[in-house]
């Protein structure tokens, strides 16, 4: 094996293959012990090393030193294969390595094909896909067009690099609202939080830290033109931008909008949130089959409700009455409970013993007894008031979304009616000469 030639070798794949030298010589002296242990035998001690800088090979085999021909004859073939190997892996790597420092980043690549579903995406020298679970709802990719995406997963695949791309990560809607608004790549407004359907809706909370710069103005931009080359990238899914707050009633109000919220009540023991609205604000505040109120307790962290003053009324009358069944149950303790928004038996089966205790003033053996009974009570309760809840709520969102569509259809209605066409308002003036006389004269 001539040195020279395994010096030219480590720095040709160095430049064209983005290498490392070091790497490649460090595979070729690996490749060399195994291929000298094959001649030899396994037990056999072997000890290979290359000059780094004239690229001689020294090599010993139970301490003695074997000549230039021996390793020239045993080991140029058989090493051939091991350093493509090693070349191979050492190549993979480096990938992985590129592309994992690009997790959560956009890149934009050329579609090659869609098998069955997954979408090929060529990156570079790299093909990545694009799972069909990983795609919005009701898009299509064709061939030689440009698609964006977040990279969401790289992993090893034998000695290629698997690149697994996302459209529907919240990763995405940030890292183009990145793009869209120079004041978020500048630091002057942060995204605080993204909660997200993918192709339907999404909400994002965003903070300015410059008083002079309104952070949901800026995003939304002139005529809205900021904010609709984001829902034109996401096959027009539509984003509402919320003015964040640490306090959180003032984010959960904002998150509920265009719904107008009453009242938040905060139930910090179990994370509940109930948001009193008006019955004509109800359906706003659910949405059409209750995406609303969901985005928003993703978006806040809170579990959110949507009650009436009516109903939340109903529900505490109904909670004291089963919670006072419980023996060593008083009215007081019943009243704070509900309070604390401990509204079912199920809500108080995992309330902690020590918040029992202090809302009671009880010893431990009663708060032991209580949630017992509500374990009790709560399972032969939970066929029931999951029936009960389940139908209650798919019954809000058939009102709510019933409502949306009546508004949204009668909206439509009377934009047609507003708008008269104008083969119509051609026709008229054809039909009446002296109109367009008088138009004349007015124009002379």
């Amino acid at each position: 094996m001539n040195p020279q030639e395994l010096l030219r070798i480590a720095d040709s794949l160095h430049r064209e293959k983005n290498i490392d030298r070091e790497l490649v010589l460090l595979a070729i002296e690996s490749a060399l012990v195994t291929a000298f242990k094959r001649h030899y035998g396994e037990e056999s001690d072997v000890q290979v090393k290359i000059a780094r800088d004239g690229g001689s090979i020294i090599a010993t085999c139970d301490g003695r030193t074997l000549d230039q021909e021996e390793i020239g004859r045993i080991g140029a073939q058989t090493a051939k294969q091991v350093i493509i190997q090693k070349i191979r892996e050492a190549e993979r790597d480096a990938r992985m390595d590129e592309f994992e420092d690009q997790v959560g980043q956009l890149v934009t690549g050329i579609v090659q094909r869609t098998e069955r579903g997954v979408t090929v995406v060529q990156l570079g020298q790299v093909e990545a896909i694009l799972p069909r679970s990983e795609q919005i709802s009701g898009e299509s990719y064709h061939n030689g067009e440009r698609v964006r995406a977040v990279i969401y997963e790289v992993k090893a695949a034998g000695n290629r690099v698997k690149v697994i791309l996302s459209r529907t990560k919240t990763s995405l809607i940030q890292r183009l609202f990145e793009q869209e608004i120079p004041e978020i790549a500048e630091d002057v407004i942060e995204i605080k939080a993204i909660s997200r359907e993918p192709g339907y809706r999404s909400k994002v909370a965003v903070t300015s830290s410059d008083q002079r710069v309104d952070c949901v103005g800026a995003c939304v931009g002139m005529r809205g033109n900021r904010i609709k080359n984001v829902t034109s990238e996401l096959a027009g899914e539509r984003i509402d931008i919320v003015r964040w707050s640490e306090d959180p009633i003032v984010l959960i109000t904002n998150a509920l909008q265009p719904a107008e919220v009453q009242q938040v009540l905060l139930c910090d023991m179990i994370g509940r949130a109930i948001a009193l609205v008006a019955d004509d604000q109800l359906s706003q505040a659910i949405g059409r089959y209750g995406q609303n109120v969901r985005l928003a307790s993703k978006l806040c962290g809170w579990d959110i409700e949507i009650m009436t003053a009516d109903e939340l009324e109903r529900q505490i009358d109904r909670a004291i009455k089963a919670f006072m069944e419980i023996e060593g149950m008083t009215e007081e303790l019943a009243q704070r409970l509900v309070e604390q928004g401990y509204l079912s038996y199920d809500d108080l089966s995992v309330i902690e013993p020590d918040s029992l205790m202090e809302l009671g003033g009880l010893t431990e053996e009663q708060v032991e007894a209580i949630v017992d009974q509500a374990d009790i009570k709560a399972a032969e309760n939970e066929e029931i008031e999951n029936e009960r809840k389940r139908v209650e709520r798919a019954e809000k969102e058939r009102l709510a979304t019933e409502a949306i569509i009546a508004a949204e259809e009668a909206a439509k209605q009377k934009k047609r009616a507003d708008v008269k066409p104008a083969s119509e308002a051609s026709a008229d003036e054809a039909s009446d000469p002296s109109q367009s006389a008088v138009g004349d004269s007015s124009g002379a």
